[in-house]
């Protein structure tokens, strides 16, 4: 089961979803590293670009920031060398900024693939009419997305492959001010090559559980246009569950493998036919732990940095595991690889795989909440002057670099 994502070709419909904080250059490696273990031997990969065990999208970028070329920014969007198709989630408010973005990534050969986000829930970007709010203003999301495929077609002139655009959006502000089927006709007409849908509306959070029903409303509106799920795919049994019940053409896998990259290998070798199921002891999962922290130290260029970057990790990698309290709380401190290495010396790494305890939801779903959003924001689908004042400060909230 192939993938077309435009002139982007994925061996395995498999996507990692964008996390901040989260899905690095590190971490994007170890999960790329494991979706090819769940590869068939006999793979053979096409002409590029081409990506045999999925897409593995990089943390949001804020336009504002890619156009100023902040540091933080262009250390985020530069290419790691080992990844057949570079992808970048953009983040943007502004439909010339965003072009601008855009217009970088691929002139300068940054991307082979862009993202747009139009799903972030946090309050301080929907309280200003960004993220999952945005939608809502039709006119707002129909330019930014017109104007970003439009300047990924003149930036690939000259290229062998066009860059494509894809949207990632979820239902709506809240059950009441649903926007995804008005929005995905919009994308669809303006050329994206993809849309994703996390099954949620920004009221829900992480919270509750995804409406996958709405993936398959979703698939019967595009036509043609790729569909991809997301929500609540915790195993390889739920990737295939959700392609089965929506018909989507691809799953798109976020919270669930936090502190599990291998259920990437699970996932494609399901996709596969085969029955692979990576189920590992401590002592495996200790050396994953050490050799994601030799690749943070390898990006960041800073021990301590890369060491307190991992911290948040540490209760994902040992979900399940019985290795008590003050354990995790020493391994939520470590400061250095070899801190790191005493800390998980003195674990006992014979511990086997403890089954049901490791598995399923990973990290805080939170509650619904009411969304915050800008003074009359919900008036009129579309934005005023006084509103289209306010929400360039959204993007200025949002880290970026």
């Amino acid at each position: 089961m192939t993938l077309a994502i435009g002139a982007v070709t994925l061996g395995t419909p498999v996507v990692l979803a964008p996390m901040a904080g989260v899905t690095n250059p590190p971490f994007r490696r170890l999960c790329r590293e494991a979706g090819r273990a769940g590869l068939p031997g006999d793979d053979v990969a096409p002409r590029p670009p081409y990506a045999a065990a999925g897409l593995y999208v990089s943390e949001m970028v804020t336009s504002r920031a890619l156009v100023e070329r902040t540091p933080e920014t262009m250390r985020m969007v530069t290419p790691d060398p080992t990844d057949p198709v570079r992808s970048v989630q953009l983040y943007g408010v502004d439909p010339d900024t965003v072009a601008a973005a855009v217009g970088i990534l691929v002139r300068e050969d940054l991307a082979d693939h862009v993202d747009l986000n139009f799903g972030c829930p946090v309050p301080k970007v929907t309280r200003k009419g960004g993220g999952a709010a945005l939608p809502w203003k039709r006119d707002l999301f129909a330019g930014i997305v017109r104007g970003a495929v439009r300047a990924a077609t003149a930036a690939s002139r000259g290229r062998a492959h066009e860059v494509p655009v894809t949207v990632k959006m979820r239902l709506g502000i809240d059950a009441d001010h649903l926007t995804f089927l008005d929005a995905a006709r919009t994308a669809a007409s303006a050329g994206v090559a993809a849309v994703a849908l996390h099954a949620r509306t920004a009221a829900q959070y992480y919270s509750g559980h995804a409406d996958w029903e709405q993936i398959a409303r979703l698939k019967d509106v595009v036509g043609e246009v790729p569909v991809l799920g997301n929500g609540d795919i915790w195993s390889a049994a739920d990737a295939l569950a959700m392609v089965e019940r929506t018909g989507c053409d691809g799953v798109v896998i976020g919270r669930g493998c936090q502190g599990r990259p291998w259920l990437f290998t699970d996932v494609v070798a399901a996709f596969h036919g085969s029955g692979v199921r990576v189920q590992p002891g401590l002592r495996e999962v200790a050396a994953t732990i050490r050799r994601h922290a030799e690749l943070m130290v390898d990006h960041f260029d800073d021990e301590g940095r890369a060491l307190r970057e991992l911290r948040k990790h540490m209760p994902w990698y040992l979900k399940g595991y019985p290795v008590g309290g003050e354990a995790r709380h020493q391994l939520a401190l470590v400061d250095s690889l070899a801190d790191l290495d005493a800390k998980l010396g003195a674990l006992d790494l014979d511990l086997p795989y403890p089954g049901e305890g490791a598995e399923g939801q990973r990290g805080r779903a939170g509650s619904p909440k009411q969304p915050s959003l800008p003074q009359g924001w919900l008036d009129s689908p579309y934005l005023s002057e006084a509103e289209r004042t306010g929400v360039s400060g959204a993007e200025l909230d949002v880290s970026g670099g």
